[in-house]
């Protein structure tokens, strides 16, 4: 950068925001088979960027919070068992799949100004309070009002959009006939919106108009009946999980499956079968879910959390029973990820944004206080200690 530019840049509202910085650095790999550990990470403090690290077409942020995903737990393996994801390297910043911060520094001719609230949808985002970015790897955020800035980690962002592309694009629902949705991981933060979003798509349809983002509290029942689908049931890992899919959720029915069997109940809840799982972990549950599947159902395989500690490839082989079920009913299982339909990822924003303003969604957030803590927020979720979306608050707005 010449001496020009650095007179050019415009600097923070607040100095204090760049007088210091921490980052989250990963230190132990937990081995594939094991569970990790919040001392696989180490919080510590590093210096912060000032005008001369900012180039030409890039900008200084300050994270506001971040996003904690299970697919971090490959990360943590030398192998990741996909191509779309890097490991993460010994003695080098974190990252993650998303988050939320302010510019405080820009270079001349930038298109963000300082205070610009941005993310990186379909970038990976520095666990560090203060980094250095390249203007085309940020978004600009406008917030609807009344909101937090993490609701667009837990409502717009990529687990908004996978619950809505997911079902747009793999679940095949038939609005001519009636129709049982399952989904797994159901008090997590894309479980949750796919059970939602399931109801709006009929609505959507029916009303042939715009409807909501955030994650609404319509009654389920009445919209699946005059809309055509019959049942929305979601299997989590706790009694009070259940009450949130149920009370809150506008859920037909909740399994925990912890406690009891899921073939059992769900057996009971759809005893006319399972036409559309959207799969979040993959295990014993999924085994579960598809051996009561109806003919030609459709399996949306969007995540396996529960083989994520495992030395396996992702998603991992089939039990031979669980594949000879697939095989015999006909039924349609595929592998989903979002950034594979970049194209409709800003209709889809837009979408889930205007359903937040108009409060037709629900969402929960689990948010932990403290870059410190993020090591913490990741263990805990891939031990479910989270209800709706994971979230870091890093820094103030």
């Amino acid at each position: 950068m010449d001496e020009n530019q650095t007179q050019c840049c415009s600097y923070s509202r607040n100095s204090n925001y760049l007088s210091y910085n921490k980052r989250i650095v990963f230190v132990r790999r937990p081995g594939a088979n094991n569970f990790p550990s919040a001392d696989c990470f180490r919080c510590e403090d590093c210096l912060a960027p000032n005008r001369l690290d900012v180039g030409n077409g890039q900008c200084i942020v300050r994270t506001l919070f971040l996003s904690v995903d299970p697919a971090q737990r490959c990360r943590m393996n030398k192998s990741t068992g996909v191509d779309y994801l890097a490991p993460y390297e010994i003695g080098e910043l974190v990252d993650g799949l998303e988050g939320i911060g302010i510019i405080e520094m820009v270079s001349p001719n930038s298109a963000f100004k300082v205070g610009d609230l941005v993310t990186s949808i379909g970038r990976l985002w520095p666990w560090s309070r203060l980094f250095v970015a390249d203007q085309v790897d940020l978004v600009r955020v406008t917030l609807p009002p009344g909101f937090s800035p993490s609701i667009i980690l837990s409502c717009v962002g990529l687990s908004g959009l996978t619950a809505l592309l997911g079902i747009q694009k793999k679940a095949e629902i038939d609005r001519t006939r009636p129709q049982t949705f399952v989904v797994s991981g159901a008090a997590g933060s894309c479980g949750s919106l796919a059970g939602q979003r399931l109801i709006f798509v009929y609505f959507r349809m029916a009303k042939n108009s715009a409807i909501g983002t955030e994650c609404v509290a319509m009654d389920i029942v009445l919209i699946a009946r005059l809309y055509g689908c019959t049942k929305v049931i979601g299997i989590c890992g706790s009694d009070q999980k259940c009450a949130v899919l149920l009370n809150e959720w506008g859920f037909n029915g909740a399994i925990n499956y912890k406690q009891e069997s899921v073939v059992d109940r769900l057996h009971k809840l759809a005893p006319e079968g399972v036409d559309i799982y959207f799969d979040n972990v993959g295990g014993f549950v999924s085994d579960a879910v598809i051996s009561l599947m109806s003919e030609g159902g459709r399996i949306v395989l969007c995540g396996q959390i529960a083989v994520y500690n495992t030395d396996l490839p992702n998603p991992p082989p089939l039990p031979e029973k669980t594949a000879q079920i697939i095989a015999e009913r006909k039924i349609k299982r595929e592998k989903f990820i979002v950034l594979q339909y970049k194209d409709d990822i800003d209709t889809s924003v837009a979408q889930l944004s205007a359903w937040l303003q108009e409060k037709k969604l629900k969402s929960r957030e689990t948010v932990y206080e403290g870059l410190e803590r993020a090591p913490e927020a990741v263990v805990d979720l891939l031990n479910g200690c989270n209800i709706g979306k994971m979230i870091v608050k890093v820094d103030d707005s």
